[in-house]
């Protein structure tokens, strides 16, 4: 491949587009189709593999039903009582808010499948809540609400998970439970740094909550902490497709929102309709964008390409996947998550399959990096949207987030060389792999 080839110059059409200020996606159509021109193929083949690949992949239609759901859930009360029922368990040790913001994470997990909508939605009002009175600075409460949003997407149900059972035909049911663990695993790390770090800085203890309270409390959130298992339980029991359950979840955040807490208005529900539309239709670019993109890939033979290069190097599984997990790493300072699901980790599919790594395990670890990358700077997507919610100093946040991704980083390393920790609680549930 030379500088002055097709695939080259669409690299660089892409790279080039996307600076300027092109979303991704659009930036991805129009280098796809300036290869096309360039190699003399059919220029339909553009539209073709857009249309076929939304239309024939029916798990994409899970990806607006989580959005819709989270937003449900966010203009419902549904959100406030998990903070009272996560604050009476946990609130009272040092640090308690911090703690509260993480277990909140670990149950809107189960709800949302994305990081984003967690930050945006009860990170906000955990801002709010951790910086009343001078608690705890801006900054600090900015990063722990970073870092805890990214469990989102790995406990499942997971809208990252979704993509990669897209791109590489992996069980998206096994994906979901093999990062059951992980999660667990990332939001433990977290809350040993909060531990140490509260002792150290002092931070408050909460007024605690009175046991005799605590099933009231229960009892007033019981509706929204079964969602999860209404979602799950319907995928695990085959009841349901994962696609179905997203839209059970969906109806079922909208019926305790609107029929039982009675907390949703008109203008509400036009709104969280509006929000979930757009950030659909912001994504469901981007997937266009990889089938046109991951079919030229696919005419140049690129994966075939890097197999054989690393097929050269002799890499062992294990060598294989510290390389895989320094470059998303590495590409997650600088680039967009989706953009590396759906670009980048294809590439590496075929490598991996070939040295016998299992798929769900692989999809488990790539989404980990993916979701770390959300918080490392210099561009960590989650780093702005916190400065911007919290109007602290980006600085300051980096400041305040490195101890966490150190930790974070040391729970990925666990998950790459311990292969169990993802798949133990699969093959629990009859996984082969």
């Amino acid at each position: 491949m030379t500088f002055a080839s097709p695939f080259s110059l669409a690299l660089v059409a892409i790279t080039a587009l996307a600076f300027l200020g092109l979303p991704i996606g659009h930036s991805m159509i129009a280098g796809s189709i300036l290869y096309l021109l360039l190699a003399g193929q059919d220029m339909g083949a553009a539209a073709e593999q857009l249309l076929n690949g939304m239309y024939s992949n029916y798990i994409i239609l899970s990806v607006p039903l989580f959005i819709l759901a989270a937003e449900f859930m966010n203009i419902g009360s549904m959100t406030d009582r998990l903070m009272t029922f996560c604050n009476a368990l946990v609130g009272r040790f040092r640090g308690g808010l911090a703690h509260v913001n993480i277990l909140q994470s670990i149950i809107f997990a189960g709800m949302s499948g994305s990081a984003i909508a967690d930050a945006a939605g009860t990170g906000r009002m955990m801002q709010m809540m951790m910086t009343r009175d001078g608690r705890y600075t801006s900054s600090y409460a900015a990063a722990t609400t970073a870092v805890s949003s990214v469990i989102g997407p790995i406990i499942p149900p997971s809208i990252p998970m979704v993509l990669y059972a897209l791109v590489s035909d992996a069980s998206i049911g096994f994906l979901f439970l093999g990062g059951v663990v992980p999660g667990l695993l990332m939001a433990l790390s977290q809350m040993a740094i909060v531990a140490v770090t509260s002792r150290r800085r002092n931070f408050p203890v909460e007024k605690p909550v009175p046991l005799r309270k605590l099933p009231r409390i229960t009892w007033d959130a019981f509706p929204s902490l079964m969602m999860p298992v209404v979602l799950l339980g319907g995928i695990y029991s085959g009841v349901m497709t994962p696609t179905e359950a997203a839209a059970v979840a969906a109806a079922y955040a909208l019926l305790i929102s609107a029929g039982l807490y009675r907390s949703v208005g008109w203008r509400n529900f036009y709104n969280s309709l509006a929000i979930s539309a757009r950030t659909s239709i912001s994504i469901g670019m981007l997937i266009a964008g990889s089938l046109v993109f991951n079919y030229v890939v696919t005419v140049e033979n690129i994966p075939d390409s890097v197999r054989a290069l690393l097929a050269g190097w002799e890499l062992s599984p294990v060598g294989f996947l510290i390389l895989v997990n320094v470059l998303l790493l590495v590409l997650g300072c600088v680039l967009e998550g989706t953009a590396i699901l759906l670009i980048v980790v294809p590439v590496f599919i075929p490598t991996a399959q070939a040295l016998g790594i299992d798929l769900v395990h692989f999809g488990v670890v790539a989404v980990v990096n993916i979701m770390i990358g959300l918080i490392t700077p210099p561009y960590g997507l989650l780093l702005f949207i916190m400065a911007s919610i919290s109007g602290a100093p980006l600085r300051h946040i980096v400041r305040d987030i490195m101890p966490f991704l150190l930790a974070m980083v040391v729970a990925l390393a666990i998950l790459t060389f311990v292969p169990e920790t993802v798949l133990w609680l699969p093959r629990l549930f009859g996984y082969q792999g």
